[in-house]
């Protein structure tokens, strides 16, 4: 998934509080908090991070002529795997199926922050034979020994190794046995350094909820600058509060990127007026190409050039700001605003995206980011060709569900870190 991805990457820390005993049937919850949290970064330092990623996922996508995977995500899962379990810090990805681990013993492996999985060591380790459905399901394998898989991404990076089961521990006392897994021992990214592996959430039979078989799932990202956790539901406890009004839009189905969850935009609003964007613009195309994704692991949305243009001249007709200079960060349009004047006083429009059946209502927050060292304010979109992505920027302080068996995301505005 990756020209210029934008926003403050979210890769997030993320831990299971689950008491001992509990099964994935009563559901689980997870907490996500931002990786840069950590790092003592600027603003800028993490709009510059988050965008590097980005572009590069943007860019391999728009690029690909064949099916693709995101690459490096924006979330880390704390897991373990194994009997006896050890630590498995994974990356999460909505944009892939594939479950992996660094392996020993490892031909080409980055450095990663915890020790590298031994399967040696671990009584619950099993290797999948070429005959299994999780092997035939790769995009690519060979059977010299054993199920060999290489699985590469959009960003370029790869993991090469053995596809197996084993036992993978959520939180205190949830252990999930015979999870398919990808033991890999040639791994390759960049994005990849900040943990052990990936888990892909993926819409393929290779991906975490379609081996558990679970029937939704939901998160609710917080405001970057609130450095508080957010959560991800697995399972029964992804629920949307019944007393509050939600909205749902369809999935569509993508034959040739069978992995991402699509869904149909049909037009822009800014403020008052309706952006006149032709309806082939984000359309999903016979051939596979075009349409727009929902992608937790995006930072910032990606339009369309046509509607990215039309939503660009109606903010520059609608904000009465000077213009500001967002090359040092990548971003494309931001506003200077007076020094000493307050953001609550500023008349920003709201901008709506009308998918089919919903209506995202953003306010500023949810387009706009606010650098205080240099008193501008960034739209936190950015034009692309060839797909869209509705990023995370867009959907923070939302309740996304994912609902599987229905196949349709449910959203309304919540209080993410009061769920």
């Amino acid at each position: 998934m990756d020209p210029s991805r934008t926003l403050v990457m979210l890769i997030w820390a993320l831990s299971v509080a689950v008491s001992p005993g509990s099964t994935l049937s009563d559901g689980t919850r997870v907490d996500l908090t931002h990786v840069d949290s950590v790092g003592n970064f600027t603003w800028l330092e993490k709009m510059q991070r988050a965008l590097r990623r980005g572009s590069q996922r943007m860019n391999a996508l728009v690029a690909a002529q064949v099916p693709v995977t995101a690459g490096s995500g924006e979330f880390i899962v704390n897991l373990a795997i194994g009997t006896p379990a050890v630590p498995f810090p994974a990356i999460i990805d909505t944009g892939s199926d594939l479950i992996w681990t660094q392996c020993q013993p490892c031909a080409d492996c980055y450095r990663q922050g915890t020790a590298i999985f031994n399967p040696s060591a671990s009584k619950t380790y099993v290797s999948l034979p070429c005959s299994s459905k999780l092997c035939r399901a790769l995009p690519v394998s060979d059977c010299r020994s054993g199920c060999e898989y290489i699985y590469s991404y959009g960003d370029y990076s790869s993991t090469q190794g053995v596809l197996a089961t084993e036992t993978f521990t959520m939180g205190e006392g949830v252990l999930v046995p015979r999870v398919g897994f990808g033991c890999g021992i040639s791994n390759q990214g960049e994005g990849f350094q900040q943990a052990a592996g990936l888990v892909g959430l993926g819409r393929g039979p290779l991906s975490l909820v379609s081996q558990l078989r679970i029937a939704r799932f939901s998160y609710c990202l917080t405001r970057l600058e609130e450095t508080k956790t957010s959560p991800l539901f697995l399972g029964s406890l992804a629920s949307l509060d019944i007393s509050a009004e939600a909205k749902s839009t369809p999935f569509l189905r993508n034959p040739n990127q069978p992995t991402f969850y699509y869904l149909s935009l049909k037009g822009i609003t800014v403020g008052a007026r309706a952006l006149k964007i032709r309806v082939t613009t984000f359309a999903l195309n016979d051939d596979g190409t075009g349409g727009l994704i929902i992608d937790s692991g995006t930072s910032i949305t990606y339009l369309e050039f046509e509607g990215y243009r039309l939503l660009k001249q109606a903010l520059l007709s609608q904000v009465n700001l000077p213009l500001g200079d967002g090359s040092s960060v990548g971003l494309d349009l931001c506003f200077q605003v007076p020094a000493g004047a307050p953001s609550a006083a500023l008349e920003l429009p709201k901008i709506i995206f009308h998918f089919e059946g919903a209506d995202l209502e953003l306010s500023p927050e949810n387009y706009m980011a606010a650098d205080a060292s240099s008193g501008q304010l960034c739209l936190m979109v950015m034009g692309s060709s060839g797909i869209s992505i509705l990023g995370n920027f867009q959907q923070q302080s939302f309740h996304m569900l994912y609902d599987l068996e229905g196949d349709n995301l449910s959203f309304q505005q919540a209080r993410c870190d009061q769920l």
